[in-house]
C-alpha cells in the first residue's frame, strides 16, 4: 500500500467506531475495509445486500471520477467487480490496498473531507 499513513489518518479522523461515516472518504475507506474483513475472516459467509451496497458505493463514487485517468478508472471497476463475485472471496491484500490507495488519491484530488448523507438502507 502506497498511502498507508494517509489512509490511517482518514480512518482515525473520519471513520466512527460503529456505523456510517459522515464523510465520503471515511465511508469509502470503511466500505473497503468491511469488504476485506468479510472475505478474509468469514470467507464471505455473511455476504448480504449490505456488502453489495458497499461495492456499488465504491464503484459509483470512484470508478468514473475525474480524479482518475481512464486506465485507473478501468482498474478500479475491474477490482470492485471482482469483489462482487462473493462466491469466490478475494483473499489477497493487493486489491483492497489498491482501492484504499485510490481513496486517498480521491480525497486529495477533491480536497476533502467531503460531507455525505447517510444511507438509511446501509448498516
Amino acid at each position: 500500500m502506497k498511502y498507508f499513513e494517509e489512509a490511517k489518518k482518514i480512518w482515525q479522523s473520519y471513520v466512527p467506531p460503529s456505523g456510517q461515516a459522515d464523510t465520503v472518504e471515511g465511508e469509502l475507506l470503511r466500505a473497503v475495509e468491511k469488504l476485506r474483513y468479510e472475505a478474509h475472516n468469514n470467507g464471505n459467509g455473511n455476504w448480504d445486500e449490505g456488502f453489495k451496497m458497499f461495492c456499488n458505493y465504491l464503484l459509483e463514487t470512484l470508478a468514473n471520477d475525474k480524479a482518475f485517468n481512464l486506465e485507473a478508472q478501468t482498474e478500479l471497476a475491474t477490482d470492485i467487480k471482482r469483489l462482487l463475485d462473493f462466491d469466490y472471496p478475494y483473499l489477497e491484500d493487493d486489491l483492497y490496498d489498491r482501492i484504499a490507495d485510490r481513496i486517498v488519491e480521491w480525497s486529495e484530488f477533491h480536497k476533502g473531507p467531503i460531507k455525505r448523507e447517510k444511507n438509511p438502507e446501509q448498516y
